[in-house]
């Protein structure tokens, strides 16, 4: 128990800190990230992902857009 509120703190302040640090991107950083998500795919289509990671993919995807990144 005495572990558990460091670790949601911790959590807490990085989050904060995600929201709060986004920028609008620029092209070469678009690019890149378009490159990311095709090596993605391929790596899904070699070694499919287990439902955990995929969880934390769509929450990822979820706060990305509600940050408008």
């Amino acid at each position: 128990m005495k572990t558990t509120l460091p670790i949601l703190a911790l959590a807490a302040c990085s989050l904060s800190f995600a929201l709060v640090s986004c920028e609008k991107k620029g092209p070469a950083e678009k690019v890149g990230e378009k490159i990311d998500e095709a090596v993605e795919a391929v790596e899904d289509a070699i070694d499919p992902k287990g439902p955990g990671e995929k969880i934390g993919e769509a929450l990822d995807k979820a706060v990305d857009k509600a940050t408008g990144n």
